[in-house]
């Protein structure tokens, strides 16, 4: 009787390391059942029963025929799994009657038979030869085709009865290989092409074959044929089905196996990258609608978002820098955020405060220092100041694969959350792709861009991070979801520790550099002039060498405050320089709105200088007098929290955005306050609330003389 068992004894041989041998003796021993093996050279070897039965060194060699695992036959489920629901139910009536005929019982037990049953045409004493004649009356074919479907189920069952599937040749396989693989070939050529018509494939791939092989060596297929033969390479190489940016992201899949990092606390992988908002906002310089680009820093294994940035047109490295410093200094958290979306102070887990308004402590993001930096091959992350600050800091950079989203995938899956939860339920939402935009969208853009990103970082803290995500999990509890915020936690429970900044002074490396020489006057940069102590004597010799020469000195410039630059002396010491004319601005200053303030003095005075120009545009605001509505709403910018925060300078708090809670479905709510760190802002006449009625420039200064006169 042949089966899937065979016998294991004295006379039994084996394939052992190579070679045939044979079991001569068998012994039980107190550590288990052992061998003694013959080799064809009269050599013996003891090994033990487990090593030889189950070590890939061994192999029993049967001594009957039987099933083997290398067998044509296919595997019972693949067989009947490819039955439809009909074939399925003719075989189990047909294995039915072919137990009836071996056993005169439908379900081939006596235990479990059903009512009749046996009849008396079926009876097991009845000769096997009547039964067979019985059934074949019974189903109306012939004798012999009852007894194959006995031999075949006693064979393999069910499986053994089900319909034989042709495999048939696909069309390729029909034509010359030849031709298939130059039809391939003209495919891959057009990856990164324009899409072509499978007509002109066929043809150049048809004048290939001949100029390679001859006009006669080759058998071309027809053209009916020749579109099948698409149809299916389609499957192998996309190219007419599917837009050309997906075909050109699959061609560009890895032909390996899929890998990943696989962070194991928080910090050790910070994912950074920048994309196109889907939203238009207003630039505060030229006061038209311009499009944004985000940027942002992700921890890996939390995925909290620790740094945001939105800028005009494109990103810059230092908006890169900015996003990188965030994680080092998080920002203070809006004073009318809900409790769960403050975080902690360095080190302090939220389950360990008892009193949630401690004084002091609250944050807009969880504080971390990145070990490895994953970014892409953009200019502004590979930039040598950059990279020269991770290195000292030391932070290793490890760039992803080009055109790899999938490198990045948790960032990239945040711009896609972004996009569907917050931005298109904002005005001057223009879809994700051209096809995708509304008719004017432009006109509805009134954000400018520090609101847009405030919105962003308010939208970031109190739904991003408190909602679970699918792709955190626990491996001991793979069932419970949890959010960024819980899974900060769990990392610092299971870690132990959080990196943290060492020196607070190191904020100023990520400022970019201006070379300037020390006057009577002070320093001067684009115009203006900074004095303050630490500065040495004019004329010193600096210990800098700047295009050949010992005359300039390093300074380190803040973009969005330039009310401050910031120097180091020779003993190693940070000194503020202050602007001649920051007591007029009396807040932080940006490149961008000194410029503005310039263009409006020199249309107003014959010599203008940056004391009137910035004195006339803040009196402007103050006075209502501005051209525009969005121009009083431009002086929001002045008042916006600094895109990297300075040890000795202070913040802001962000509020609370009715765009916000309109775009979350939450118009008239108003969420808990956080902890009570900063008292309520003084309101007065510049309250942007006070012109979002506003509609044209009439009503404006209507408005605005009206409140004079009174």
């Amino acid at each position: 009787m042949s089966g899937a068992g065979t016998r294991v004894g004295i006379g039994t041989h084996f394939r052992y390391d190579g070679e045939t041998v044979e079991v001569v003796e068998m012994a039980a021993t107190s550590a288990g059942n052992e061998v003694v093996l013959k080799n064809a050279r009269g050599g013996l070897l003891r090994v033990s029963l487990k090593e030889l039965l189950f070590s890939d060194r061994a192999a029993i060699i049967p001594a009957q025929g039987g099933p083997r695992a290398t067998d044509e036959e296919e595997l019972a489920g693949v067989v009947l799994g490819q039955l439809s629901e009909a074939q399925r139910q003719q075989v189990i009536e047909q294995a039915e009657h072919v137990r009836e005929v071996l056993t005169g019982f439908r379900s081939g037990s006596r235990e479990l038979a059903r009512d009749g049953e046996p009849r008396p045409q079926f009876a097991p004493d009845l000769p096997l030869d009547a039964r067979y004649a019985a059934k074949a009356a019974e189903l109306g074919v012939a004798d012999r085709t009852v007894r194959r479907w006995a031999a075949a189920y006693q064979r393999g069952g069910e499986a053994r009865l089900a319909p034989r599937r042709r495999q048939g040749k696909s069309a390729a396989d029909r034509v010359d290989e030849r031709w298939v693989e130059t039809a391939l070939e003209v495919m891959v050529e057009h990856t990164d092409a324009s899409k072509p018509s499978r007509k002109m494939v066929i043809d150049r791939t048809r004048a290939r074959v001949i100029a390679r092989h001859g006009p006669e060596v080759v058998r071309l297929p027809s053209q009916a044929v020749a579109y099948r033969v698409l149809v299916e390479l389609e499957r192998r190489h996309p190219l007419f089905r599917l837009s050309t940016k997906r075909n050109r992201d699959i061609a560009d899949r890895p032909e390996g196996p899929y890998g990943k990092l696989r962070p194991t606390r928080p910090g050790e992988y910070l994912l950074m990258d920048s994309t196109r908002l889907d939203v238009f906002a207003f630039d505060p310089l030229t006061l038209r609608w311009v499009q944004a680009e985000l940027s942002v820093g992700m921890d890996w294994y939390t995925r909290c978002v620790t740094g945001i940035r939105v800028t005009p047109v494109s990103t810059k490295a230092v908006d890169v820098a900015a996003v990188l410093f965030e994680s080092f200094r998080p920002r203070p958290f809006g004073k009318d955020w809900p409790r769960g979306a403050v975080w902690p102070e360095h080190g302090i887990p939220r389950t360990a405060l008892v009193d949630v308004a401690v004084e002091g402590i609250g944050l807009a993001s969880p504080p971390t220092v990145p070990e490895t930096l994953v970014v892409d091959h953009g200019k502004v992350y590979v930039s040598d100041h950059l990279s020269s600050v991770c290195r000292r800091m030391g932070i290793s950079i490890q760039p992803a694969r080009l055109r790899t989203g999938r490198d990045k995938g948790p960032v990239e899956r945040f711009f896609r959350t972004l996009r569907e939860d917050l931005l298109q339920a904002l005005p001057g939402y223009k879809g994700p792709d051209i096809h995708s935009r509304g008719e004017d969208p432009e006109a509805d853009a009134f954000f400018f861009l520090d609101e847009l990103e405030e919105i962003i970082r308010e939208w970031t803290a109190t739904t991003f991070h408190c909602r679970p995500h699918s792709g955190l999990v626990d491996p001991g509890l793979p069932g419970l979801r949890m959010s960024p915020a819980q899974m900060f936690e769990h990392g610092m429970a299971r870690a132990g520790y959080i990196q943290v900044p060492r020196d607070r002074d190191l904020a100023f490396e990520f400022l970019p550099t201006k070379w300037r020489t020390i006057q009577h006057y002070g320093v001067e940069i684009d115009g203006r002039r900074y004095r303050g102590p630490g500065l040495p004597p004019p004329g010193s010799k600096s210990p800098y060498t700047w295009r050949g020469k010992h005359e300039h000195w390093p300074f380190q410039v803040n973009p969005d405050d330039i009310t401050k630059i910031y120097f180091r002396d020779r003993e190693r010491v940070w000194h503020a320089l202050e602007w001649e004319h920051a007591p007029t601005a009396g807040m932080p200053l940006s490149e961008e709105a000194l410029a503005f303030a310039r263009k409006l003095a020199v249309r107003k005075y014959a010599y203008p200088n940056d004391r009137l120009a910035v004195a006339d545009l803040l009196e402007r605001w103050n006075a209502g007098l501005g051209s525009t509505p969005a121009e009083r709403r431009m002086a929001l910018r002045l008042s916006r929290e600094q895109a990297i925060e300075l040890p000795d300078v202070g913040t802001q708090t962000a509020v609370t955005l009715p765009s916000v809670r309109r775009a979350l479905g939450d118009e008239g709510a108003m969420p808990q306050a956080g902890p009570e760190e900063v008292g309520e802002a003084e309101s007065g006449d510049d309250d942007p609330a006070d012109f979002e009625d506003l509609v044209d420039d009439d009503e404006f200064y209507a408005t605005a003389l009206k409140d004079a006169d009174e």
